[in-house]
């Protein structure tokens, strides 16, 4: 399955040319209003953007707004212009994606950390003032969250956050573990070995630079074999009902972000490699206890973050959630 290019992967990677090039100066104070901008996007996108280059060790913090430029040099504030990021008319406007994609990482965060919490109601239109969208890309929005199963929509219409409690969690898990491994015995049979091959690169990339890993590398990987390999499934009954556990892998990351430096990142690349070599081989009772082993210890690792974060954390406002 192709992976498609989000709003903030465009920005990131123009930046990150412009940086490793050096025609961003070392130094340069990058501030997220001026660069969405630069490519006529919302803040959204350019702030996950940011985080990823500084996951990788390209631009860092200081005591100032923004984010400097580079590993060196002292704050400059320099006007950014296209020339300086290789722009073209025509590349300005390809990051750009369904409207609803440059709010949707950004809501998907708060709602998850709210739903530790209980259920509570949405506001479609507060969602729209909140991002400043219409009613059309907040309904968007709301519709690509049902589908990740963290929001849900009652007989009459109202928008509910999914409620994530330590039950739930292991409920999804236990669901997970007895479809994973089913959908894998036919999918393993009909994946690419090339797209096979490509996943595994990038499993062993990660691995070799672990922990500076962005989140959005960890997402693809993730991605990569709960989601894109499993796709190939012969089965689309058991592909079904996995989309309504997948809110228990959207949920983990955005839990252990929040509880990132109080509990360790945790580096699943081996055990997805182990998962990865066994389907390779066509040797699917190893490919099984992989997956399974895996599975499990993950729905562990889930109940421990989701504990931390509870320990750590309290109700907050949002202005679309009706508390």
């Amino acid at each position: 399955m192709a992976h498609r290019t989000l709003a903030y992967e465009a920005i990131a990677d123009t930046l990150r040319k412009a940086v490793t090039s050096r025609s961003l100066p070392e130094g340069t104070v990058l501030l997220e209003g001026p660069i969405a901008a630069l490519f006529d996007s919302s803040r959204s996108p350019v702030k996950q953007a940011l985080a990823t280059l500084e996951a990788e060790g390209l631009v860092r913090r200081f005591d100032g707004r923004g984010v400097l430029a580079g590993k060196t040099g002292e704050p400059q504030r320099l006007k950014i212009t296209p020339d300086m990021l290789k722009l073209e008319d025509e590349t300005i406007t390809s990051p750009k994606t369904f409207a609803w994609q440059n709010f949707y990482y950004d809501f998907e965060n708060t709602v998850i950390l709210r739903a530790v919490f209980g259920s509570f109601r949405i506001n479609e239109l507060a969602l729209a003032r909140h991002y400043n969208v219409g009613r059309t890309v907040a309904g968007d929005i709301l519709n690509h969250a049902v589908k990740n199963g963290i929001v849900t929509r009652d007989e009459k219409s109202r928008w509910w956050i999914n409620p994530l409690s330590e039950d739930r969690f292991h409920d999804l898990y236990e669901v997970r573990m007895l479809l994973e491994p089913a959908a894998l015995r036919t999918a393993m049979l009909r994946i690419p070995a090339e797209a096979l091959s490509t996943m595994r690169k990038r499993l062993v990339a990660a691995s070799e630079h672990f922990p500076a890993v962005a989140s959005a590398e960890l997402d693809t990987l993730e991605e990569d074999l709960h989601v894109a390999t499993l796709q190939y499934s012969a089965n689309p009954e058991i592909l079904e009902a996995l989309k309504r556990t997948r809110c228990v892998l959207v949920a983990g990351k955005h839990i252990q972000r929040a509880v990132r430096g109080t509990l360790p990142i945790d580096a699943f690349m081996d055990e997805h490699l182990a998962i990865m070599d066994a389907v390779a081989a066509y040797n699917y009772p190893l490919a099984q206890q992989a997956l399974t082993s895996h599975l499990e210890q993950s729905s562990i690792k889930a109940k421990e973050r989701l504990q931390a974060y509870l320990a750590m954390s309290d109700v907050t406002p949002i202005s679309y959630v009706l508390d």
